[in-house]
């Protein structure tokens, strides 16, 4: 097994499969209508295996993020220094990503991000990413 890569299996194969064809899916529930991320066989909200998968809009806003300079772990060695962020999803899911194509003094909290995708490794290797890029911004609030 590649470290690199994430363990995809019969379940995971629909996710890392439109992820390739550049769509980012999600998880929603039939029981309880709520949506989830990251993957799951069934619903953390009302614990339901009533669950199937979703396309999601690609749209979210940057909850909060931190800028990596070192990192020795495959397979971000080499790629410092990334931005790790939490996104919530437009759907209301919040997800662990990267923001990409961004600078870092342009990232602020709430603003819009939309989703991309990153092709990493060759061959049986290949894999696709869904990553997060600026988008739109959002109107500021004044904080009361």
């Amino acid at each position: 097994m590649n470290p690199a890569r994430p363990d995809i299996d019969a379940f995971t194969r629909p996710y890392w499969d439109a992820a390739a064809e550049g769509h980012l899916l999600i998880r929603r529930c039939g029981a309880c209508g709520r949506p989830h991320h990251y993957p799951r066989e069934f619903c953390p909200h009302c614990w339901s295996d009533d669950v199937t998968w979703e396309r999601a809009s690609g749209r979210a806003t940057l909850y909060t993020w931190s800028v990596v300079h070192r990192n020795d772990l495959a397979p971000f060695a080499g790629r410092t220094p990334y931005t790790a962020a939490v996104v919530d999803l437009a759907e209301g899911p919040r997800m662990m990503t990267e923001v990409v194509d961004c600078p870092e003094a342009d990232l602020r909290i709430g603003m819009a991000l939309t989703v991309a995708f990153r092709a990493e490794g060759e061959g049986a290797d290949r894999i696709v990413i869904p990553v997060f890029r600026c988008g739109r911004r959002m109107p500021r609030t004044r904080m009361e």
